[in-house]
């Protein structure tokens, strides 16, 4: 690799669209992508990708394998899309080296789509449009990319329009123009909060200061979240790039990419990304010949939820322990080592680069009014499709689970969705149609977070689940400040009271108390949104409370502490299956005879009510 100039990457682009739309009229290459994200990789894609080498050799084939990142078919992984000549490309999902031999010898060879794994179309469609098609559920914006280019390629990059962006900034646009541009276009930080992204570099710019930063915040830690990382694994340059921009905007030189070490893959992507930019002259002194230089470094988190707040991960960047410290002065004026510092989160970078290659008319025609754009959701939970997936905002819960994510698991009945993580609150039926953006979901006592999405059924227990946030909250503070450090252990412990039924009234309204204190008085967004999944569950599912409370019974039958398991005699045929998977043998009883449960020894595992088949064992 060379450095190059305005004019060589320009002929570089040409060459490789050129290249690859011969490739792809000619009619002529087959190919295989193999999705090599992090959730491909755990289900055995790097297994699937030498399957599919080995089964194209031993038939004297000769096609190109390559990998990808993830394709947002998390629930069908390993994925892979398969091109011959005369036929659609296809997608497969869980496909293994039996799958690939099958793939290999009935699609490559024979031309028949293996239908046992393929998608039908229309689901293909849905799940990896990138068209201005309307009628698709999906517009991919951010995940452009993602499942499209390998990851590992800075040519695949910019043969699709790559660092366009950073050369029409360089060579064509003043600063103002540029920060203008994300005005017109209405970009909102997707980190959670949804500050307008042009002000907070409008505000970085004005300042004046010898030195200034940029930082990414890829320090994603939301329960069930995973937009960040994965746009990280298949798209780093996107990355690169917009930050590149915005250094170039705000006349900064230096910027750092915060992500947690957790994320082994997206960090090993990203250095080769940078490694990859700085041979071409996109990073480092004088880029593309011109006066502007700027470098980028990463700096790992080491996984504390609360280093995902701006002032924290300045700190950590620094070498510090990561906390939190009051505000103002914000980063854009006083930031990183005191120095102006633009901070946007990964999502929010991903963006500008389409922004400024296709223009701020074209951003701001999708979205709402209040709310421009698309929003990325690792949609999770009691959903039959899980995975990750980029709507217009506006677009509505009930078609993000039932037309995308494919309705709910079993056929149950959708109970809530929580948004925002452990800072979020719960979307229930009767909203199924608001729209999804900023105002709509604040409006509700939710929030549109960074992008974690979990789906809960008729199984799921608010109370439970309204525990598990607190209780992350309560290990994630750092302790600080006094409202989140006591206030929310005892948040915490008062909801451990009604899971096991010995809450009282007087608790609920001490827990409303404590959260309208924690709200106004905590230092960080850590301690101020830690109660809000208290507040949205009480005020919609405030009869599962009384449930726990009045009745000393968990309706969904989650609670353990609420829960027993019996045997009905008339029912029980002596088959030993229950005795047989109680994992503390609590179980008495002999062959053919009626069995019965020691309750002062049952762990309430529910294995026997599970392994039952003649439906003997009452839960309640």
């Amino acid at each position: 690799m060379a450095k190059k100039t305005r004019e060589e990457l320009r002929n570089l682009r040409e060459v490789k669209k050129t290249g690859i739309a011969q490739r792809n009229s000619s009619g002529e290459s087959i190919r295989i992508i193999v999705g090599t994200g992090t959730c491909g990789i755990a289900a055995g894609a790097m297994n699937t990708l030498d399957a599919f080498q080995d089964e194209l050799e031993s038939h004297g084939i000769n096609g190109e394998i390559t990998q990808t990142g993830c394709m947002g078919l998390c629930f069908s992984e390993p994925t892979v899309e398969v091109a011959v000549p005369g036929m659609p490309n296809t997608i497969y999902g869980n496909v293994d080296g039996k799958a690939a031999h099958r793939i290999v010898k009935e699609h490559i060879i024979n031309k028949v789509a293996v239908g046992d794994y393929a998608f039908e179309k229309p689901a293909a469609d849905i799940i990896t449009d990138e068209t201005d098609d309307t009628t698709k559920k999906q517009k991919r914006i951010v995940l452009r990319n993602c499942g499209v280019i390998n990851p590992e390629s800075i040519d695949e990059y910019i043969a699709r329009d790559g660092y366009a962006a950073l050369e029409k900034v360089i060579f064509e646009m003043t600063a103002d123009e540029v920060i203008e541009e994300l005005s017109n276009a209405g970009l909102r930080g997707r980190g959670g909060a949804g500050f307008p992204t042009s002000l907070k570099w409008k505000f970085t710019k004005n300042v004046e200061s010898d030195q200034k930063f940029i930082v990414c915040n890829a320090d994603e830690g939301d329960p069930g979240a995973y937009m960040d990382r994965s746009t990280c694994e298949g798209d780093p340059h996107s990355v690169l790039e917009a930050m590149t921009i915005a250094g170039k905007t705000v006349g900064a030189n230096q910027g750092y990419i915060y992500i947690r070490a957790e994320y082994p893959l997206a960090i090993d992507r990203l250095n080769n990304a940078i490694d990859q930019a700085r041979e071409y002259g996109l990073l480092g002194k004088k880029i593309l010949g011109s006066d502007f230089s700027f470098d980028i470094e990463l700096r790992l988190g080491a996984g504390a939820f609360v280093c995902g707040e701006e002032t924290a991960l300045l700190a950590s960047i620094e070498g510090k322990r990561g906390m939190p410290i009051p505000r103002p002065p914000f980063p854009a004026v006083k930031g990183l080592w005191g120095k102006p510092t633009v901070i946007n989160n990964v999502e929010t970078w991903a963006n500008i680069p389409m922004i400024i290659h296709k223009g701020s008319a074209w951003f701001s025609s999708i979205g709402t009014e209040t709310t421009k754009g698309t929003k990325v959701f690792a949609l999770t939970g009691k959903i039959n499709n899980s995975g990750l997936i980029e709507v217009p905002m506006g677009t509505t819960l009930r078609e993000i689970i039932y037309d995308i994510g494919g309705g709910i698991k079993g056929g149950k009945k959708f109970k809530a969705a929580q948004t925002g993580g452990p800072s979020g609150g719960v979307i229930t039926e009767e909203f199924l149609d608001i729209p999804i953006d900023y105002e709509s979901l604040q409006s509700i006592g939710s929030m549109m977070g960074s992008g974690g999405m979990i789906v809960m059924d008729e199984d799921d227990c608010m109370v439970d689940v309204t525990k598990f946030y607190l209780e992350f909250s309560v290990d994630e503070s750092c302790g600080k400040c006094a409202p989140c450090r006591i206030g929310g252990r005892t948040c915490y412990n008062i909801l451990d009271k009604i899971s096991k039924g010995q809450g009282s009234l007087e608790d609920l309204d001490q827990l409303k108390v404590l959260a309208q204190a924690m709200r106004k008085a905590s230092l960080c967004g850590l301690g101020q949104t830690a109660p809000n999944p208290i507040m949205s569950t009480i005020n919609y599912f405030e009869e599962e409370y009384l449930a726990h409370i009045n009745n000393k019974k968990c309706p969904a039958g989650k609670c353990k502490d609420l829960l027993s398991y019996t045997i009905v005699e008339d029912l029980c045929v002596g088959c030993t299956a229950c005795a047989r998977v109680c994992p503390v043998n609590c179980i008495s009883g002999e062959v053919k005879e009626v069995h019965a449960i020691d309750q002062s020894q049952c762990i309430k595992c529910g294995q026997c009510f599970d392994k039952c088949k003649f439906d003997a064992i009452l839960k309640g």
